[in-house]
């Protein structure tokens, strides 16, 4: 019988399971296993910081639908990971991360004194979906194969394998069989049943005008077509969660954008109907309550979900289906084909009209600010210039407190499943790592990151990586010197009279919140990268228009009009979200 190490397992196992890359930082605690993965032909992609292999790898599996896998080394690699893992799990992005541990003997339980020991796999387990650690080699088969079940069983989430280093590297007289995936999970979307299917084409048929909510099960099920399909069948309106932006195409007349906040809420008040789509209904879709939802009793609604227990844990709902969003959107499809002339359309299209117009309306008064063309420049130019210049395939990530807010309410997704964020968490730096896995999943088109001093600040080591790699990143630096989003609401809470007569405080009125000098520009030649610094719209055009020209990575530091980024829009929205509604 030929000898086998645990690492090599693992890597054959994620051959058979299709991976093709893994993200992770290289130690000699799993040479067994990055070792096999070079043999087995897939590729590592090696970050400077744990966390970022973890925001890499979600990206990548957002990006393409595949299974995102990242890896750290016992003891310290597994506590930088821990923040990519924790803001992941919230995300909902399906994640395995494959983490080594010291020895059998000397972990679980821990021996008292252990050298880079703790318990990785209860602190992971705290908060991941599935957390194990593998106490024997003839257990890594059956644990290894329960880690790849849990990725692909309900909503996506982390996955965790602790293995220690002695079945990691340790050479056995064994050959564990490689089987394929159907063998020990299932390998087709989750069927639905054809009675509830017509229960809801009942619901939305009666409605006068029912309206889509779509969250990023759509996503993850990759449902764009189907999506768009059952909207224009039902000419119905379509909000999205905030995680769920860009599941639709914001070029369709049927698409309500999450940055019209009002409007969103004007929309769920006036529909009749809802169809819930693979959304946990949460905090930032206001707990579909009142007063941003109408009540539940004058709304029937349908609820789909891979996860059943999300099915009306927020709100109640009048059909509740526990299937795959893009099983139940075809079979929708469908039904509803079949019933065209039971549609009422006439208010549909009398309200969507009415939508349009405010749309229309709010999106002239965003514009205004594109008539500023001062230096340092208002931040507004930066997504318009995006738009404009970069392809609509190209990944496109938001990273940053205010500087997120610009970008999103500046930016308009024009093919489906291309938004990158941290839209739970907020995490500022994710950005740097999603940058990573972003270009590797799409590496046609160049990736675009906007992000904001602050954040780039926490993990700009990552532009080497990129270099290293070869990755064509853009990487645009909005740089205000402060924490603008900590310092608006800090400003308001000293002084409120003054910030609405003013717009801003006296620099010795505000409190730790203004940052030092950082040149972007600078650090990124330093690391090898193509670099401008730029403070106005004019030379940000043909700066971005160089950038797209570059084979590697690009940074373009960006020096913005602090009191104006300062003044993010739809910061109120925000601030009124984190109290709870009135509603039911």
């Amino acid at each position: 019988m030929s000898e086998t190490t645990g690492g090599e397992f693992l890597a054959r196992t994620l051959k058979a399971e299709g991976v093709e890359v893994v993200f992770g930082i290289i130690d000699g605690t799993y040479f067994g296993f990055y070792t096999a993965l070079k043999r087995e032909g897939i590729r590592l992609v090696t970050p400077r910081h744990e966390a970022s292999a973890a925001h890499a790898a979600a990206a990548y599996a957002r990006l393409t639908g595949r299974l995102g896998v990242c890896m750290a080394s016992n003891g310290p690699g597994v506590a930088n990971i821990l923040p990519g893992l924790v803001v992941e799990e919230a995300e909902g992005n399906r994640v395995l991360c494959v983490t080594s541990a010291r020895r059998t003997g000397a972990m679980y339980p821990l021996r008292t004194g252990t050298y880079q020991g703790f318990d990785q796999s209860s602190v992971i387990g705290a908060f991941a979906k599935w957390s194990r650690a593998v106490p024997s080699f003839d257990r890594l088969p059956e644990l290894m194969r329960g880690a790849l079940r849990a990725c692909w069983d309900g909503r996506p989430g982390v996955v965790h394998l602790d293995v220690p280093e002695n079945l990691m590297n340790g050479k056995v007289a064994a050959s564990p069989p490689i089987l394929p995936p159907s063998a020990y999970r299932r390998t087709t979307p989750q069927g639905v049943d054809q009675a509830q299917v017509e229960a809801a084409a009942d619901v939305l048929l009666r409605a006068e005008l029912p309206v889509i909510h779509a969250g990023s099960g759509v996503l993850h099920a990759r449902a764009f077509d189907a999506l768009q399909a059952v909207a224009e069948l039902l000419e119905a309106p379509v909000t999205t969660s905030w995680s769920a932006r860009g599941v639709i195409r914001e070029t369709s007349p049927l698409t309500i954008p999450m940055t019209h906040v009002k409007l969103n809420s004007i929309v769920r008040n006036d529909a009749d109907a809802a169809l819930i789509l693979g959304s946990r209904l949460g905090e930032t879709d206001w707990w579909g309550k009142q007063p941003y939802w109408r009540a539940g009793a004058e709304q029937p609604t349908v609820q789909v979900d891979i996860d059943d227990r999300i099915i009306g844990a927020n709100r109640p709902v009048t059909v509740g289906i526990n299937a795959d969003v893009g099983v139940f959107l075809n079979a929708l499809r469908a039904r509803l084909d079949a019933r065209r002339g039971e549609m009422q359309l006439a208010t549909r299209r009398e309200k969507m009209k009415r939508y349009r117009t405010l749309m229309a309306r709010y999106q002239a008064k965003l514009d205004q600010p594109l008539s500023n063309a001062r230096s340092p420049m208002h931040p507004s130019h930066v997504g318009t210039l995006c738009g404009r210049l970069f392809p609509a395939e190209s990944p496109f990530i938001a990273d940053g407190g205010n500087t997120a807010v610009w970008a999103m309410f500046y930016h308009s997704v024009r093919v489906p499943g291309r938004l990158l964020s941290t839209f739970k968490m907020g995490m500022l730096g994710a950005g740097m790592g999603q940058a990573l896995g972003a270009a590797v999943a799409v590496p046609d088109v160049p990736t675009v990151c906007v992000i904001g001093d602050g954040a780039a600040g926490m993990h700009p080591q990552e532009i080497e990586s990129a270099v290293r790699h070869r990755l064509r990143i853009i990487w645009l630096v909005l740089c205000d010197r402060q924490w603008g989003m900590v310092k608006i609401n800090q400003s308001f809470a000293l002084k409120p009279l003054k910030m609405i007569l003013r717009k801003r405080l006296a620099p010795d009125e505000n409190l730790w919140t203004d940052l030092g000098e950082m040149d972007f520009a600078r650090i990124a030649q330093a690391m090898g990268a193509h670099a401008e610094r730029v403070a106005d719209p004019e030379n940000l055009a043909h700066a971005m228009s160089r950038a797209l020209s570059v084979s590697g990575p690009s940074v373009i530091h960006v020096d913005v009009d602090p009191v104006a980024h300062m003044w993010a829009p739809g910061l109120v929205h925000f601030k009124a979200m984190h109290q709870e509604p009135k509603g039911k």
